[in-house]
């Protein structure tokens, strides 16, 4: 049984997704962010930088138990553990690790900070608003440039690339974006949202995850919180 330390989260979703795809037996435990659980030491332990999702896998290699956070280096550990979602061949499993790269280097940060300048900051930047909304665009732009030549975005089946990117864009709405103005990428993420296990996926915790409503939380989702010493 797998442990996952998780929260209704893009990055969460990637992970809840990944198993659900994989039919992995696994159990989520919490970890709220919005209450700062993930500064517990319990939750360090694994996740040294703080983030969620991380997960414990009682039987890693060698059968002897291993830790892991960052959910990239988590969806190629279950890709391996599972034989599934990562192509064998050389030529095709890099061009699904450039887009799960891609993700994880540009679509994650930029359109979380499109979201943030343009929703949570408790000022509204003009400046911010307008760099991240148009990076928005332009890796919109990348993407649907992309699925307008491959059904996925790593070739020809369905990946652990496809898996990254698709909770991102889900907050398509928040980072300014109208989808008529991407129409292949569009047709993609109607296809991959109508997965059952992708379904199931985005379902994991979601009941328990609320609004930012306080300052209280606001303040060490984005506050001072984050960079006190542990």
């Amino acid at each position: 049984m797998i442990e996952v330390y998780s929260w209704a989260t893009p990055n969460g979703h990637k992970v809840h997704i990944m198993l659900e795809e994989c039919g992995l037996p696994y159990r989520v435990h919490a970890v709220d962010i919005g209450a700062g659980d993930q500064f517990r030491p319990e939750f360090l332990a694994i996740s040294p930088n703080n983030k969620i999702p991380a997960i414990v896998d009682p039987d890693g290699p060698d059968g002897e138990p291993i830790s892991m956070f960052e959910s990239g280096a988590i969806l190629l550990y279950l890709a391996a553990k599972c034989a599934r979602l990562l192509p064998a061949s050389t030529r095709g499993k890099y061009e699904v690790l450039q887009w799960l790269m891609f993700q994880m280097g540009s679509v994650g940060p930029m359109l979380g900070q499109a979201h943030h300048f343009r929703v949570y900051a408790p000022e509204k930047i003009p400046y911010a608003i307008e760099r991240y909304s148009n990076e928005a665009q332009r890796l919109y732009g990348v993407m649907n440039r992309r699925i307008a030549r491959q059904r996925y975005f790593g070739g020809d089946e369905y990946s652990i690339a496809d898996i990254a990117i698709f909770p991102w864009l889900r907050s398509w709405k928040n980072q300014g974006i109208d989808w008529n103005d991407f129409p292949h990428l569009k047709g993609w993420f109607d296809e991959i949202g109508a997965r059952p296990a992708v379904m199931r996926g985005v379902e994991v915790l979601a009941d328990q995850r609320k609004p930012i409503s306080g300052d209280k939380e606001r303040e060490v989702l984005f506050g001072k919180t984050q960079y006190q010493p542990r």
